[in-house]
């Protein structure tokens, strides 16, 4: 049973704990044009943990490493390798988001907090969802600063990709998980089923998945969830479970309004994306029909295309972004589209077999 949705107005920063933040603040910084904005570690009074907030439009992402080598963080990243460990929300009430979540099933982790200095002030709650990821609610209705209490401003401006907002976050469940975090999503969230995939529309000769996309009444958050389902061989999903130390967030999507120029400058950024073989492109034009783009522009970038009753979309997914085969960034861009490319699914997953192969875990 659907709730009435919680007050939330969108993703406010997504937090990934990670082994070195100095060198993944670089990467960020180098290979997908995120500024750094602002910082937070012992120089501004945090003894345990280094934080820096990478911004590019109206994305936020926050890079945090332990300063100990014991903690929740340090055996986090120990378990998980590098990965998301909080999809904060912005909210105007961050105790009514907390009460309400708790009160329909959800696992709390903190109760509402509030912390300020000379800026102003915040509220913030905290709740579990699948794996060891979490939501905070952030209420910074009453706060000027550039980002949160306890962070400088600390300013490294970088030319952007393009990215404009968090497009969608997917998590990877493990099997027979997916429709738990569904109804968890609709009860406590009150977010709505928005579309699913079977391992009809999922599959290839070895491997398929299930998917559910949920998402907020307004269409601003939008959360796919995957589980594996039965092939002859391993799934991406599964793999990533397993690589992982269970469920978790298998990548993040940024949207762009031109993902040619995107592409063409991560790629000259050194940027390793999923092999898509020149075959792909001897029908995808009977498939999706006209488009604005030069079909061979989009095939010497590799770029997928899919059409659904509203429009079509391009969309390119990046290798991992650490050794193991676990967090990617996926780029898309919307021309009239809302899917996800399920068009691209198989084109997707073999090019993801190939690397699997690769790594002798297929």
């Amino acid at each position: 049973m659907s709730h009435e949705p919680l007050p939330l107005r969108k993703v406010h920063h997504i937090e990934l704990w990670v082994g070195n933040a100095k060198q993944a603040e670089y990467y960020y910084r180098k290979a997908y044009g995120f500024s750094r904005i602002a910082y937070s570690g012992p120089e501004t009074g945090v003894r345990d943990r280094v934080s820096y907030v990478m911004a590019q439009n109206k994305i936020r992402l926050v890079i945090t490493a332990s300063l100990l080598p014991t903690g929740e963080i340090a055996d986090h990243v120990k378990k998980h390798g590098d990965g998301v460990r909080d999809i904060a929300f912005e909210t105007g009430d961050a105790r009514l988001c907390y009460n309400e979540a708790t009160s329909r099933g959800a696992l709390g982790n903190r109760e509402p907090w509030t912390e300020s200095d000379d800026l102003g002030s915040i509220t913030c709650s905290r709740i579990h969802t699948y794996g060891e990821t979490v939501h905070s609610f952030i209420d910074r209705s009453a706060y000027k600063g550039v980002f949160l209490p306890g962070f400088r401003e600390d300013r490294i401006d970088e030319p952007g990709m393009g990215f404009l907002i968090v497009d969608h976050i997917v998590g990877n469940q493990g099997e027979n998980e997916m429709e738990t975090w569904v109804t968890f999503y609709k009860t406590v969230f009150g977010f709505e089923r928005f579309a699913s995939f079977d391992d009809k529309d999922i599959s290839t000769e070895f491997t398929a998945l299930r998917s559910v996309v949920v998402a907020a009444p307004n269409n601003v958050i939008k959360f796919p969830i995957n589980e594996p389902a039965p092939g002859k061989r391993k799934s991406q999903i599964q793999e990533y479970v397993e690589s992982y130390g269970g469920a978790g967030v298998q990548h993040l999507a940024f949207l762009t309004n031109d993902i040619v120029g995107t592409i063409v400058e991560m790629r000259k950024r050194g940027v390793d994306f999923l092999e898509v073989p020149d075959t792909y492109y001897e029908t995808v034009s009977d498939r999706v029909g006209p488009i604005d783009e030069d079909m061979a522009v989009l095939k010497s970038l590799k770029i997928l295309i899919d059409r659904d009753d509203k429009g079509y979309l391009l969309q390119l997914f990046s290798q991992p972004v650490q050794d193991r085969p676990t967090l990617f960034i996926e780029i898309i861009q919307r021309k009239g589209s809302d899917s996800f490319g399920k068009g691209n699914f198989k084109a997707l997953f073999e090019s993801i077999e190939r690397a699997q192969a690769a790594r002798g875990n297929l």
